[in-house]
């Protein structure tokens, strides 16, 4: 699903204006895999695996693989549904600074969402 993300969070036009001041990298757990995601004024630039332990992000999302295949449903389960959810029920974890995370919560929510199917595409 992570392949996924770039190309629908950079069409929504709407969403790249929300983020339009937000410009760093951070990173995203999954299972053991973690993915660099480097945003430029609301933009995906490149989602990579990180590869060396210095590649890092101002915060990072932690969660099993089960987390996000669930919380990447059309209709999540309780506790899977939003990352704050997820967080609060152990089933995510952040660290890091996230000062930056917290002040773009609406965005950040709405780019780790984004491989969700919705109604009329799959």
């Amino acid at each position: 699903m992570i392949d996924t993300i770039m190309d629908r969070v950079n069409e929504d036009a709407a969403l790249v204006r929300r983020g339009r001041y937000v410009t760093l990298d951070f990173l995203v757990g999954v299972g053991e895999t973690e993915y660099v995601f480097r945003i430029d004024r609301g933009r995906i630039e490149s989602i990579a695996p990180r590869d060396k332990a210095m590649n890092s992000g101002h915060f990072t999302i932690r969660a099993e693989s089960e987390t996000w295949a669930e919380f990447w449903k059309p209709l999540p389960r309780r506790d899977f549904h939003d990352l704050f959810s997820m967080f609060a029920a152990g089933n995510a974890h952040i660290d890091g600074d996230v000062t930056p995370f917290m002040q773009n919560i609406r965005y950040f929510k709405d780019v780790l969402a984004k491989p969700r199917p919705t109604a009329g595409k799959g």
